[in-house]
């Protein structure tokens, strides 16, 4: 069965896309977001799904559930930074009045496509920043987003187009807070994760521009168990490295979580306080705070969009089930 149906969550339309493997939940008109994922082989939740009593709470913080959007993604001193001389002040929301998780929240995308083929289905949204004048406000350089996501078996590809529309260059920076469940069972969780060092984070969680040896980290890159961590940590993946996360439950059943090479940096791992129901795996373009914390776009992953021009960055989330 690989088709799209329409749903309901608290009062708005989902697209449900459908395999014979996966059940992929889709909330376009609020931030677009992957709010469910299921695993119909295990009959088991892949993603923190927000129930709809949680309504009022995903409206204020939509990056605590499912595959949620960031652009662009982590904190940004005072919400301020400055590029080709031109100043930009983006919202003061979360503690030392810096900025948090980038302009995109619950805006309503509209969907443009729908396929259904023998291989697989597809949905295809988009979005134009002059929509939202609070947005416009912040980075007043219209773009438009489109994102395509495409379930093939136990396979899911999202890929996005971000266009820009305007005159000027801006810098441009993507990342996804992915909220993958661990079912309140670390200990059976390992996580394989290629990477080459820390960033220094100060006291604001805000990076310093320093590099850190991986130290205790160091077996993330062999495979790392879960049980005992307490992760809110950027990663540094080097050159010549797969951007590639594999999680692995002890009877072999997981993911591998997969960006492109080329426009992917970093990594951020996040289990809001001791890992016990949560593993946030982040795929990175930018450094938090990239415009501030150094003007070498090699180290901070910032891209720069010219005018007429687009970017497409593509992650794929696959799943891993052992043979029975």
């Amino acid at each position: 069965m690989k088709q799209v149906t329409k749903g309901q969550w608290g009062g708005y339309d989902t697209y449900i896309l459908h395999s014979r493997e996966l059940e992929v939940t889709l909330l376009p008109r609020l931030g677009n977001n992957v709010i469910a994922l299921k695993d119909l082989k295990e009959e088991r939740q892949i993603l923190r799904r927000p129930e709809e009593s949680d309504l009022d709470f995903f409206m204020q913080k939509p990056y605590h559930f499912g595959i949620p959007l960031l652009i662009p993604p982590g904190r940004i001193r005072k919400g301020q930074f400055q590029f080709d001389g031109a100043s930009y002040q983006f919202d003061q929301n979360t503690a030392g009045d810096n900025h948090i998780h980038g302009l995109h929240r619950t805006q309503a995308w509209c969907v443009s496509d729908i396929e259904e083929d023998e291989d697989g289905c597809a949905v295809t949204t988009e979005f134009n920043t002059v929509d939202d004048p609070h947005w416009m406000e912040q980075l007043p350089v219209p773009l438009k987003l489109e994102m395509t996501f495409r379930l093939q078996d136990a396979r899911l590809k999202q890929i996005l187009k971000v266009t820009n529309l305007g005159e000027q260059r801006i810098p441009f920076g993507l990342g996804y807070h992915t909220w993958f469940m661990i079912d309140g069972e670390p200990e059976r969780w390992n996580l394989k994760l290629p990477v080459e060092g820390i960033y220094e984070l100060n006291e604001e969680l805000l990076p310093s521009g320093n590099l850190l040896p991986l130290g205790d980290l160091q077996d993330l890159n062999e495979g790392k168990n879960i049980q005992g961590t307490n992760f809110d940590t950027a990663l540094r993946i080097g050159k010549k490295q797969p951007v590639e996360a594999l999680l692995l439950r002890d009877d072999g059943y997981g993911l591998r979580y997969t960006a492109d090479e080329n426009l992917f940096r970093h990594w951020v791992l996040y289990t809001k306080g001791p890992a016990d129901q949560f593993l946030c795996i982040e795929p990175y373009t930018w450094l938090p705070d990239a415009p501030n914390v150094s003007p070498d776009p090699e180290f901070t992953g910032l891209l720069t969009l010219e005018p007429g021009h687009s970017i497409e960055l593509s992650t794929t989330l696959e799943m891993i089930h052992p043979n029975r």
